[in-house]
């Protein structure tokens, strides 16, 4: 797979978008610290720009470069990450507004699926972490149920093959909120329980 990888990552530098596997469902990515990708996106999904995108990131190391957390926020991260998660976390001002709909948050989002993560860093820049489905649709599990209007629109289409489904949870763990139960919810939110002493 890495020629395919490498022709998806070429066209994120591009500031095209592309679909790729991730171990909940496919997502769509472009580079989303270039506004004009991002707004592609938005575009292509037909997604209201009050919805803010979040951000795919190879480790989490990288992600703390363009995102400011406290030790409770990085604590969080390094536990539950990669993995079926998004962080919503305080961003920095190299990510656009086009892609958090100018709020000072954003979510991070480092999927536990080496196809996703070889593309991230190949890419060499975050990338837009949103679901491969037109808004309002259901969710993308495998290739053939892309949309034509989404399989024309992107560069690159990433077959990992059958994906679980099971959206992420998203949570803010700097404020013990979590915005969307998904997959490991349930070990989330015991360990917000947990540490609800260092927030």
């Amino acid at each position: 797979m890495s020629d395919d990888v490498q022709r998806a990552a070429a066209a994120i530098r591009r500031g095209e978008a592309v679909v790729y596997p991730t171990e909940t469902v496919y997502g769509m990515g472009a580079d989303a610290t270039n506004a004009d990708a991002v707004e592609r996106v938005f575009d292509i999904k037909g997604r209201d720009r009050d919805n803010p995108l979040s951000a795919g990131f190879p480790d989490v190391d990288a992600a703390l470069e363009l995102v400011e957390v406290d030790d409770r926020e990085e604590a969080f991260m390094r536990r539950f990450l990669p993995g079926p998660v998004t962080v919503v976390v305080e961003r920095r001002d190299s990510l656009p507004d086009a892609l958090v709909a100018g709020k000072d948050r954003i979510g991070v989002r480092i999927p536990d699926h080496e196809l996703a993560l070889a593309l991230f860093r190949a890419s060499g820049t975050p990338v837009t972490a949103t679901s491969a489905n037109r808004s309002g649709t259901g969710s993308i599990t495998h290739p053939s149920q892309l949309s034509d209007e989404i399989r024309e629109a992107v560069a690159v289409v990433l077959d990992g093959g059958t994906t679980p489904g099971t959206e992420s949870t998203v949570v803010d763990p700097g404020r013990g909120v979590v915005h969307r139960r998904g997959a490991m919810a349930d070990d989330i939110e015991a360990w917000l329980d947990e540490h609800d002493d260092d927030a």
